[in-house]
């Protein structure tokens, strides 16, 4: 017979916690039947999501065209010489009051916020690899502003 590896009990608690916060975010939970996305990993992942969600909404050019029916652009020469650009919301109305929220980071974040969680709350099996995704480069970007800082 082949030798088996030695295996710490630190290795095997370590594997088990892996096991249960992969299980946690998949929407399974210690107790059968029961989902848990309330977890400490789970929450970081959310929040990492949701974050990068918003951005990619409110700020990122590749959506520029999601915002573009609400909002004009408009550049204005100031006295002093110097140029600034002016955000107009178009329109009025429904479409006005979408305006004011793709131009908002705080209100288009909680209306993210509660599309991921209540995604993978409702439909886990299709918003788990998007949730990962959008946390992994949401972290990745987190991590690119600080190194950018550090290095200026």
């Amino acid at each position: 017979m082949g030798k088996r590896p030695h295996r710490s009990r630190f290795a095997c608690c370590r594997a088990e916690e892996a096991e249960k916060a992969h299980a946690s975010f998949c929407g399974r939970s210690e107790r059968k039947g029961e989902r848990n996305v309330d977890d400490p990993f789970s929450f970081i992942l959310l929040c990492l999501a949701s974050f990068r969600l918003t951005r990619l909404i409110v700020y990122d050019t590749i959506t520029a065209w999601l915002r573009r029916p609400f909002h004009e652009w408009v550049e204005e020469e100031l006295p002093d010489g110097r140029k600034e650009v002016f955000l107009i919301l178009k329109g009025s109305g429904l479409r006005r009051w979408i305006g004011e929220l793709l131009s908002c980071y705080w209100c288009t974040g909680i209306w993210c916020a509660a599309f991921c969680y209540i995604g993978v709350v409702a439909w886990p099996a299709v918003f788990q690899p998007l949730i990962v995704l959008l946390a992994v480069a949401g972290g990745a970007a987190l991590i690119e502003t600080v190194v950018s800082k550090w290095l200026s």
